[in-house]
């Protein structure tokens, strides 16, 4: 074990995430398959939820989680849920913070014209789980020079 990541074979990482159910029927996180990246994580409410048209709504996941220090987990759409009914992240990507220790909910927005059902126990999104670096914001009056410079939006093409 190297800084809490286990490594088993050249293949798979897995790093001890510890998760502390704050409701009984709250379901661990999964992963859909051997090398997912994501693992789905679980509408814990007491019955389906209805979100109408263009509604965004909180879906509690009975969890709360210590990530370990210099972790992030990233809140993320499940493709199939999206794309068959329309249900999503409301703010497009989650952020769970490493010294959070609260319930993970997921703000989840229905971009469909019809109305949507949750069920208890469904899975509604993805969390995965990723490295990130803070930084320190030193403020200069001139930056340095690149070919691109100010372009923005569209500036390198569309091709």
């Amino acid at each position: 074990m190297k800084n809490g990541v286990k490594i088993y074979g050249s293949k798979i990482k897995k790093m001890q995430v510890s998760i502390k159910k704050l409701n009984d029927k709250a379901i661990l996180p999964t992963y859909g398959s051997e090398f997912a990246a994501g693992a789905d994580l679980y509408a814990c409410i007491e019955e389906d939820l209805t979100v109408n048209p263009h509604e965004t709504v909180l879906v509690p996941t009975g969890l709360a989680m210590e990530l370990p220090l210099g972790y992030a987990g990233l809140i993320y759409a499940r493709s199939g849920l999206a794309t068959k009914k329309g249900l999503a992240p409301a703010n497009k990507v989650g952020v769970v913070d490493c010294d959070y220790r609260g319930e993970v909910k997921v703000a989840l927005h229905n971009h469909s014209e019809v109305a949507q059902t949750v069920a208890v126990g469904e899975r509604i999104a993805q969390l995965v789980i990723t490295p990130y670096l803070t930084a320190e914001f030193i403020e200069k009056s001139e930056l340095s020079d690149t070919v691109r410079g100010g372009g923005g939006f569209g500036s390198t093409g569309t091709k």
